[in-house]
């Protein structure tokens, strides 16, 4: 049986280790930009909340410039139903009609926003909340699918605003509503805002936060997860249906910011604790790394 004071040594000498074995990862990163979409259980669990914001302040402590982009579907769900409003969806995605719009704005921007916000600033972090609309960052145009209201796409990217705020040294904080040329607002995928906004700020990484290991070769299996794979390999991932369901959508955003130079993605679990930290400061990383064909060897 350990001693205590032989537990604290251990215990000591693992942060140690895990410190020494962070920096050639600091060193690498230090002035990159990493966009995080948070989501999922990391959104919901206030423990694992509360991990994900101090891994985001300390990213931004150790050099790096971190993103954060947010959607918030329960919560928008949860106010619907005290207002009164059936959620709708279709075709996985949520009907917006304009009461639905109303309520998925005030919330996201509102709300959620703001509460990471507050959160990333309590645990020393310097952060500020933008939707879309702000500054231009993102103008919107409509999905284009019948019957699903005010769902919309990224038509346009102006990262002059995010810009200056990182290299200023705050946290942006980004939520996913955004409008179109004539001030219509739209609600879109926080997937897509991220893999879009990775892209046009040429960041080093983006990172899906999910409620899933990663890819997996047999979903229901955790320990078949495929730890990297390329372009090509993420595509006939999704021929051959390996990756299914939810899971495309998140692929294919990722293999989309990776075409237009993004230099890495990771889709990993939210639901391990301190999971950013594992999967961009370790050897072993904790999710699947899709990376483009001439990366994959490094």
């Amino acid at each position: 049986m350990l001693k205590e004071s032989d537990y604290i040594q251990q215990a000591e000498a693992m942060r140690v280790r895990v410190l020494s074995e962070a920096l050639p990862y600091i060193q690498q990163f230090a002035g990159r930009t990493i966009v995080v979409k948070y989501g999922g259980a990391a959104m919901k669990d206030s423990t694992l909340k509360d991990k994900v914001i101090r891994d985001v302040v300390f990213l931004s402590c150790v050099g790096l410039r971190p993103v954060v982009v947010h959607g918030g579907g329960p919560e928008i769900n949860s106010w619907l139903d005290k207002l009164g409003i059936e959620p709708q969806f279709k075709d996985g995605l949520r009907v917006t009609d304009a009461p639905t719009m109303d309520v998925v704005e005030m919330v996201l921007v509102g709300r959620v926003n703001k509460e990471i916000v507050s959160l990333i600033n309590q645990a020393g972090g310097c952060a500020v909340g933008l939707c879309g609309k702000d500054g231009n960052l993102i103008k919107a145009r409509p999905e284009g699918r019948e019957g699903i209201g005010f769902v919309g796409e990224v038509s346009n990217v102006n990262i002059k605003l995010i810009d200056s705020l990182v290299k200023s040294g705050y946290i942006p904080v980004v939520s996913s509503v955004a409008a179109d040329e004539t001030g219509q607002a739209y609600n879109i995928n926080a997937d897509t805002v991220a893999g879009e906004l990775a892209a046009a700020l040429g960041a080093e990484k983006l990172i899906l936060l999910t409620d899933t290991a990663g890819i997996l070769r047999n979903y229901k299996d955790p320990s078949t997860l495929i730890a990297k794979v390329d372009i090509q390999e993420a595509r006939n991932l999704i021929s051959s249906g390996v990756v299914s369901g939810g899971m495309i959508p998140k692929v294919n955003c990722c293999v989309r910011s990776l075409a237009q130079g993004v230099r890495a993605t990771h889709i990993i679990d939210g639901r391990i604790p301190h999971a950013l930290l594992l999967e961009i400061f370790t050897d072993a990383g904790i999710g699947s790394m899709i990376v483009a064909s001439e990366f994959i060897k490094q």
